[in-house]
């Protein structure tokens, strides 16, 4: 059976995962959590991390599936048991989606000097088009709260941002409480 086209290709990564993956270490180990096309996925791969790519589109992940340094999981992530208990990863990644229940988790998944980059909508992006469903909007500072005392922050924000389509987002990038202090930032 042959892979199927990505069908996202040319699609770039995110500037905020882009701005932060040097405190990303290669090598590393890196959850990418629902991660549609791959644009993270693959990008990271392409830095030297060893990548672990989920989302419930089997379809999706199979178009980058076989890209080098990354590996591929079909997992609902809002049902079921939560797949990864007991695992660590240096790294894990979040960009548009939002399903609260794994904020714990994704905590207890990452490594005590691992690294968080989290970006998705927030409350206001109702003005601009989906998502409006309050369910997956973070209200203001919710990564800084959730995040608060157990992680360290590097970066946050949250506002309007502009391009093709402007939406309401947070953003956030930390690290865990061992990592080295300061952490290297790229100019």
């Amino acid at each position: 059976m042959s892979t199927p086209p990505n069908r996202h290709v040319g699609l770039a990564p995110s500037l905020w995962i882009m701005r932060f993956a040097p405190l990303i270490a290669p090598g590393a180990r890196v959850l990418d959590l629902a991660a549609g096309s791959g644009r993270h996925a693959v990008f990271l791969a392409g830095r030297g991390a060893s990548v672990l790519a989920v989302d419930r589109d089997a379809v999706a992940l199979a178009s980058f599936a076989a890209t080098p340094g990354v590996q591929t999981q079909v997992v609902d992530l809002e049902s079921g048991a939560w797949p990864f208990a007991g695992e660590r990863f240096e790294a894990i990644v979040v960009t548009n989606y939002l399903h609260r229940p794994l904020f714990a988790r994704l905590q207890s998944a990452l490594a005590s000097d691992g690294v968080l980059l989290y970006e998705t909508f927030a409350e206001g992006n109702e003005a601009f088009g989906k998502p409006t469903n309050p369910d997956f909007l973070l209200v203001r500072e919710e990564l800084l709260e959730r995040t608060r005392g157990s992680l360290t922050i590097v970066a946050f924000e949250q506002g309007v941002i502009g391009g093709e389509r402007a939406c309401v987002v947070q953003r956030l990038a930390a690290v865990g409480p061992a990592r080295r202090w300061p952490p290297p930032l790229s100019a």
